[in-house]
Order: C-alpha cells, then structure tokens, then sequence
C-alpha cells in the first residue's frame, strides 16, 4: 500500500516522501535576484519535511519579463544567489527545482530564428542551475505563460513547424528538453508542470495534451506535474472536493509510462492515500496548503493527521509576499 510518507527515487533523485511543494509565486525580489528573504522562506519549507521544492516561476530569457517581485536567472552573474538557496535547502535533506519559464512572449510573431534562440536559453538555464546546486529544472508549460500558449490551438496560429498540429505545438517543449539535456549531466533532473485544459472555447483538448506528454516521454523528461488554467479553486473541503484535476492526471498515466505528479486542491491526508492506490499517480504536490503551514508536512509526520488547514480563500495573493492571512494575525 502506498502512502504519502513513502521513501521514493526519481530519476537518479531520492525523495524521503510523496509530497511536493509546487511552485509559487513569492513577489519578494526587488531586483530580480536571490536574497536572504526568498532564502529563508524556502529554508522554511525545507524544515517543514517536503521532498521536494519547486521555486516560483524564474524568468530565463532576456527577451522576456519577469513577473512583479520575480525572479530571474539569465546569466552566470546570478549563481551566487542562487548557489546560497540551493545550500539551504539541501541543509534540511529536501530537494529543490529551478522552474525555468517565460512571462510572455511573441507566440505567433517570432522567427523560427528568435525560437531557435529561446530554446539555448532554456538549455543555458538548466546548465546554470546545475552549477548552482539545483536538483532538476521544471519547464514551466502551464497557466497560459508563454510555453502553455504555444500548446494552446486558441492562441498559437502558426502555420510553420511549431504550430497547425499538436505535434507542432509541442515542438518547442521537445527541443527545450533536448537542448536541457545536451548541456547537463545524465542524473540532473528535468520535469515539466503542463496545463490539461485550457477551460476556454477552441483551447488545448484532450488529444493535445497527451501528444505533448507522450512526445516528451519518448525524449526523457523524467516526470510530468499535471495542471491546468483555472487553478486556486476556492471552496475545496477535505473529503469533498480534493484534488480537482486528478481525472487528467489519472487519465495520462494510461498514456505515459513515467512519474505523474498531480497538484489542485489536496487537504487530507486520507485523500492522498486513497488517491495513490486508486490511481497510478505517484507524487502530489501543494501550494496554498504549504503556505498556511510550512511545516505540514512536519505535523503529519508526528501524528497530528486533521487536514490541512488552508480554507482556499486565496487571500494569500493579495498580501506581501503571498502570505497567509491567518498567519499574519498571529504577529
């Protein structure tokens, strides 16, 4: 029987449990770099005992914008910073992700030249943060950020080889990946966080993105973390709503013989389980939850099993940081 607590290898990766923090958005840069607020938050997350830690969008390119309080990693004058995070996690035995992405960018009006460029920084981006100490890098293909537009039939009408089929849309995704793994070693890691649905009218379907997967697998993408727009749903409840895109992600396993982390709406820690068995899912992933509490996993550990206490009031993104209200009523 599986459960959340279960020792794991991914890739040459050892993972002490199941539960990942998934990426999030922390707005605590002030220009574009590492410090010692973002490092200690992260350290934070490392104490509390999840496996896994996927940093909050990096911006790679210099032909991109990074997002508000974002930050970024485009050249080799940022490793330092970078270098002191990945230190203080691993002090703690968690393992910590580079999510390497675009904001935005030109979909339908870039060159294939100008593409062609973007893929060498995603490529630079991973090799960078192996030198930096990361674990892995997450190409961030989610949320209708750059990536996930050219999935989309909706926004991506391109009539050359990176758009008019699903297997031309996912091109980019597929030389990002080669281009990744041209530059690091055999045992670095490389996942990829990609949008099931887009929820809107002639958006991604079902096709799409199992031929995006299924592509990325062939080409050894070590893990593929399941989402979709529409994510933060308010209202979910333990034992009611949990895990709002577990169809998609269960669905996907019956295509792709590789690790499937499932993120959306996980509260209890029966849930969890019974998820893992029911399913062929292995890995579940957390944002909001780990924000009220850094440390459930920590709690979960020592016996106290009620549910996570976050109440999706999505509060969270409308405070410094993304900090949890109840938390700061407690200063």
């Amino acid at each position: 029987m599986k459960t959340i607590f279960d020792g794991t290898v991914l890739g040459a990766i050892p993972l002490k449990n199941r539960i990942w923090r998934s990426a999030t958005w922390l707005a605590l840069s002030q220009d574009g770099r590492v410090n010692d607020t973002i490092i200690r938050t992260y350290e934070v997350l490392a104490k509390g005992q999840a496996a896994a830690i996927v940093t909050g969008l990096v911006s790679i390119s210099p032909m991109d914008e990074s997002l508000p309080g974002g930050v970024c990693f485009r050249d080799d004058s940022d490793l330092e910073g970078h270098r002191r995070l990945t230190e203080s996690v691993h002090r703690y035995g968690a393992r910590i992700y580079l999510q390497a992405g675009m904001v935005d960018g030109d979909v339908n009006g870039w060159s294939r030249e100008q593409i062609r460029t973007i893929v060498g920084h995603f490529g630079d981006a991973a090799e960078r943060a192996e030198k930096a100490g990361y674990d892995g890098v997450q190409i961030h293909a989610a949320h209708f950020f750059f990536l996930s537009k050219f999935l989309s039939p909706a926004v991506n009408k391109r009539k050359d080889s990176y758009g008019g089929s699903p297997e031309d849309r996912a091109r980019i995704l597929v030389e990002i990946l080669r281009d990744m793994r041209a530059k690091t070693r055999p045992e670095f890691s490389i996942i990829i966080k990609i949008n099931a649905s887009d929820f809107l009218p002639g958006g991604l379907e079902d096709r799409d993105f199992f031929t995006a997967c299924k592509m990325l697998a062939v080409n050894g993408i070590d893990a593929i973390e399941v989402s979709a727009n529409g994510t933060s749903v308010s209202g979910v409840k333990a034992g009611v709503n949990e895990a709002y895109f577990s169809d998609y992600a269960d669905a996907l396993k019956a295509e792709v013989d590789i690790p499937v982390i499932l993120v959306g709406g996980h509260r209890s820690i029966e849930a969890m389980n019974r998820l893992l068995n029911e399913t062929d899912i292995e890995y579940l992933s957390m944002s909001r939850p780990l924000i009220r509490e850094p440390d459930l996993m920590q709690r979960w550990m020592d016996g106290d099993s009620r549910p996570a206490l976050c109440i999706s009031c999505n509060s969270c993104y409308r405070t410094d940081g993304h900090t949890c209200i109840f938390n700061s009523k407690k200063k």
